[in-house]
This record gives structure tokens, sequence and C-alpha cells, in this order.
């Protein structure tokens, strides 16, 4: 029963203190794992990935994965409806003021503010979810220390290679999103069954 008081009082505040969407409260979700012991870098990793893919919100989609790792369905549940519930407070204890103040100089400004710490937080994570998919580094290990003194062994080659043609495929072709997610997780399959991962 703790466990699940734990689960909802994490992501009642991470539901609540999160501004940015799903991608921006991904670095506070890992903290948050990281604080209670409840998953590996590698578990979070699959979580990101597991939660772009399915449909709905990734905050939502990860709280119902962190919860049911940890706590099963019941665990799954109270962390989907602990993460949805500040937001659904919000909006309809604030929308009217913000509608009616919208234009007010005032908050046009503190949204303008918002937008770099959403981006910072999105970068965050972007780099703990890179440094557990593109580097190969034992899990007692110093990722920093091996980066440091053997580059080339830190880099895992062919996460590198699937990195750099999903970037190109995201950025310069019109090739779906979805595909270009599916094609890559193939060619992982196809290449952790061939031995490379």
């Amino acid at each position: 029963m703790k466990l699940l008081w734990d689960l909802i009082i994490t992501f009642f505040k991470l539901g609540l203190f999160s501004f940015g969407g799903g991608y921006a409260m991904i670095t506070l979700i890992q903290r948050e794992i990281e604080q209670h012991g409840w998953l590996t870098d590698s578990q979070f990793a699959d979580i990101v990935s597991i939660a772009e893919m399915t449909p709905g919100p990734v905050a939502v989609n990860a709280a119902t994965y962190v919860g049911y790792e940890t706590a099963g369905l019941a665990g799954g549940l109270v962390a989907s409806a602990a993460v949805i519930l500040p937001s659904l407070l919000l909006v309809l204890s604030v929308s009217g003021f913000i509608f009616r103040w919208q234009k007010h100089r005032l908050m046009i400004m503190s949204f303008y503010g918002l937008r770099p710490v959403v981006i910072g937080l999105i970068f965050t994570a972007s780099l703990v979810i890179g440094r557990t998919a593109l580097l190969s580094v034992p899990e007692n290990g110093s990722w920093l220390s091996l980066l440091r003194s053997k580059p080339f062994q830190a880099v895992n080659p062919v996460s590198l290679i699937i990195f750099l043609l999903t970037l190109a495929a995201c950025r310069y072709s019109r090739i779906h999103p979805l595909l270009i997610i599916g094609l890559a997780g193939l060619a992982g399959g196809v290449l952790y069954q061939l031995g490379l991962f």
C-alpha cells in the first residue's frame, strides 16, 4: 500500500510541477525513478521508447509503465490518474483567468519565459536517453570515465548508425515517424539477434 501512495504522490507532484508536456517531464520522471530506485537506466530508456510508440501523451504512458512495473495493474492505474489529475484541476480552475488575461503583457512574458525552460528539460532528457542508447557501458561502470579514456570503445557503433539514419530520415525525408520507429525497431531486433548489440 505504501508503494501505491508513493506512486500517487510522485506522479501527482510531477503532473503539478511539470511544464511543457511529456518530453519536458521525462527528465523529472527519471530523477524520481532514480531517487526511489524503481527502475534501472536501461528500463527507463525502454519506458521512453514504449511511451513514444504507443498512442496518447508520453507522460501518461510513462507513468502507466512505471506504475505497472513497480506495483502491477493497480500501480499503473494510480500513477496514470495521479499524473493527469493536476492538469485537470489546474485547467478547470484557471482557464477563465487565462482566457480573460491572455493578451496582458505580463501573461505573454510569463509564457515566453517558460519556453527556454521546457527546451532545457527536453535537452536534458535527450542526454539521459542518449547515454543509455548510444554508449556501451557496463551497468556498474562510469560512462564519463570510459568516454574520456576510450571514446571509440564507449560509443556503440551500431546504435550510433541507427541513430544517425533515424535523424536523417526524420529531418530530410517525408517518411512518417511511426514507420521510422518501426523500421529502427526491426533493424535493432535483427542486429541484436545477429549479436551486434
